[in-house]
């Protein structure tokens, strides 16, 4: 709905999807750390058979993460450099957990209950019950993610309700942005 509103939005996740591409350098570390058994057909990590491997060992899920983060932050620094928006929209899910709040100057917290959110994750791509519960398990509770937060949408009612919602912060951080950049522009002087 940002995007849909002219805002850049880089998301974590795709940028994921990209980094751990055959023939990328991730690709390979992740072959070398957990073998040829969590590849498809096609060649390409099935993304689903290693879910399940790291949200069943907490180590394993740290040495993917080593090699996955550090990949996608300098891609986001990149991306957020080359901009030229009054504000973009960074969607890192586990951005508190892996000490990304150093890139953002706000954080954003899109809520809804745990039951929408196995729902939906189920929904979205099969992840089974008992998976999609590791996953939660291994992120911020709701209760430190929503203290965190400095904005929170609440995603339980109508896709009406999130629209508004959405278009009073683009407001709000259009409205920041203004204050920021005028600010700024007054130091220069």
């Amino acid at each position: 709905m940002f995007c849909a509103l002219g805002v850049p939005v880089i998301d974590a996740d795709e940028l994921a999807k990209q980094a751990v591409m055959p023939g990328k350098a991730a690709y390979a570390e992740i072959l070398a750390r957990f073998g040829s058994d969590i590849l498809s057909a096609s060649g390409e990590l099935d993304r689903r058979r290693l879910r399940e491997r790291v949200f069943s060992d907490p180590g394993a899920r740290a040495g993917l993460e080593k090699i996955i983060h550090p990949r996608v932050y300098q891609e986001i620094t990149r991306q957020l450099q080359s901009l030229d928006a009054p504000y973009a929209i960074v969607v890192v899910p586990l951005l508190i957990e892996t000490g990304g709040k150093e890139l953002v100057d706000r954080i954003l917290v899109v809520d809804s209950s745990e039951q929408s959110q196995i729902e939906r994750t189920n929904r979205r791509d099969g992840t089974s019950r008992e998976t999609i519960e590791k996953i939660l398990s291994a992120q911020l509770d709701r209760h430190a993610r929503l203290s965190a937060a400095d904005d929170v949408i609440e995603n339980n009612a109508s896709v009406d309700a999130l629209q508004r919602a959405v278009s009073e912060l683009h407001q709000k951080y259009l409205a920041e942005a203004s204050h920021v950049a005028s600010k700024q522009s007054k130091m220069k002087e």
